[in-house]
C-alpha cells in the first residue's frame, strides 16, 4: 500500500487551529505519513511545522487566483486535503474543485470556531460556510454547536472531533515568583487573558470589570497576553481611566504567566475549546468564562460562568475568587479533574487518521 498523503491548509490561522495543526503534522508524520502544510510563512515561524516534518508551502494571507493556483499545485497527489477554519477552507474548495483528474480529492474541514460577523458581512459568511460545508466530505467541529451549524449550512457530513491541544511543554510552576515580579504583581494579586486583541473578545468588558475591582486593596493587576487591532484603543482607555491593566503584546511563555495568576478571564462573545480555557484547566488555575458557544460543554463545573456582555457579573465572579481562597483551591482541583476527561494529542490524531482512511478506502 502506498503512503497515504495529506494536505493541510491554514488561512489567518487562530493559535488554537495553528496549534491543533502543528500537533497534527507531528502525530502524523511519525505514524507514516506525508505531510504538507500550505500556511502563511509567519505561522511556520512560529509553529515550526517543518520541524514537525512536515513540507511547508507558504501562501500568502490574501485571496487571489495566484494563490489558489498555488495551493491547488500542492494538493496534486494528495490522498485528502484538510482545511482548517472558514479562510482556509473557502481556498481548498476552490483548489480541489478546480483539480484534473478522473477522481476529486477528498475534503476535510475543521470547524474551530465561527467567524464574528454581524450585518452585511454576516449573510457573506452564511454564504462561504454554505459552500464550504456542502464542498466537504466530512465537516468537523469542534464543539456541538458547531456541529449542528455544519448540518445547517447542509453538511453532508458533520462530526464532533475530539480536538484537544498538546499541553505546554516542559514543566510549569504555580504562582512563579520570577513571572510574577516581571509583570508587577508581587504584592497584589494577579489576573490574567490572553488572546488576540479583537473585536469580540469581551475586552471592553473586562475593562469595565477592572474599573469596578480596583477598589479591593491592593487592587489586582489585570495582564492581558495578545495582538491585534484594538490595541491602541483599549492601551488609550487604560492610560484615560487609570485603570490596573497592563496589555503585554503576543508572549512565547504564555503558560508560564497564566500559571503564575491567582485568576485567569474569558471574555469572549463566542468561544468553541479556547486554547486558555484548557491551559487554564489543565495548570488548576481558577477560571471565570463567558457561558458561550463550547465553552460550558469544555469546562464542565469547572469554572465560574459569566453572561457574555455583564461586566457587573465579570467583576463579581473574579472578586469573588479574589477573596475566597477555599473556592479558588475547589476551582483548582476541578478544573484539573476535567482536564482529565478531555480526549488526548494521541486520540485527536487517531479520529483524524481513521477518518482519512474512511475516505481513502485504506
Amino acid at each position: 500500500m502506498t503512503q497515504l498523503r495529506t494536505v493541510q491548509v491554514l488561512g489567518g490561522g487562530s493559535a488554537g487551529s495553528s496549534a491543533h495543526v502543528r500537533s497534527l503534522a507531528s502525530g502524523l508524520v511519525a505514524r507514516g505519513v506525508r505531510v504538507t502544510v500550505c500556511a502563511p510563512a509567519e505561522l511556520d515561524r512560529l509553529y515550526d511545522y517543518s520541524g514537525a516534518g512536515a513540507h511547508l508551502v507558504p501562501l500568502p494571507r490574501r485571496n487571489d487566483p495566484a494563490t489558489v493556483g498555488a495551493l491547488r499545485n500542492a494538493c496534486i497527489g494528495a490522498d485528502v486535503v484538510h482545511a482548517h477554519g472558514l479562510h482556509a477552507s473557502v481556498r481548498a474548495a476552490l483548489a480541489v474543485s478546480g483539480a484534473v483528474g478522473p477522481a476529486r480529492t477528498p475534503l476535510v474541514t475543521t470547524w474551530h470556531g465561527r467567524p464574528p460577523a454581524d450585518g452585511p458581512r454576516a449573510g457573506i459568511v452564511r454564504l462561504l460556510e454554505r459552500r464550504t460545508a456542502r464542498a466537504a466530505a466530512v465537516v468537523l467541529g469542534t464543539s456541538s454547536e458547531l456541529v449542528d451549524r455544519a448540518r445547517r449550512r447542509g453538511a453532508r457530513d458533520a462530526r464532533l472531533a475530539p480536538v484537544t491541544l498538546p499541553p505546554a511543554r516542559g514543566p510549569v510552576c504555580l504562582h512563579d515568583g520570577k513571572a510574577r515580579a516581571e509583570l508587577g504583581a508581587v504584592d497584589r494579586p494577579l489576573v490574567m487573558a490572553v488572546g488576540a486583541l479583537e473585536a469580540g473578545r469581551g475586552y471592553g468588558t473586562l475593562l469595565d470589570a477592572a474599573r469596578a475591582w480596583r477598589d479591593l486593596d491592593p487592587a489586582p493587576l489585570l495582564v492581558v497576553a495578545g495582538e491585534g487591532r484594538e490595541r491602541a484603543a483599549l492601551q488609550r482607555r487604560i492610560l484615560a481611566e487609570a485603570l490596573p491593566v497592563r496589555l503585554i503584546g503576543r508572549r512565547e511563555d504564555v503558560a508560564e504567566l497564566l500559571a503564575a495568576a491567582d485568576v485567569a478571564v474569558l471574555p469572549s462573545r463566542w468561544e468553541a475549546r479556547s486554547p486558555l480555557a484548557q491551559e487554564a484547566l489543565r495548570l488548576g488555575v481558577p477560571l471565570v468564562a463567558t457561558a458561550v458557544g463550547g465553552v460550558p460543554e469544555l469546562v464542565g463545573d469547572a469554572a465560574e460562568l459569566v453572561p457574555y456582555g455583564d461586566a457587573a457579573a465579570l467583576a463579581s465572579a473574579v472578586r469573588g475568587l479574589l477573596e475566597d481562597e477555599e473556592r479558588r483551591m475547589d476551582l483548582a482541583a476541578a478544573g484539573r479533574v476535567q482536564a482529565g476527561t478531555w480526549p488526548t494529542e494521541d486520540d485527536t490524531i487517531a479520529h483524524v487518521l481513521s477518518v482519512y482512511d474512511e475516505l481513502t478506502g485504506r
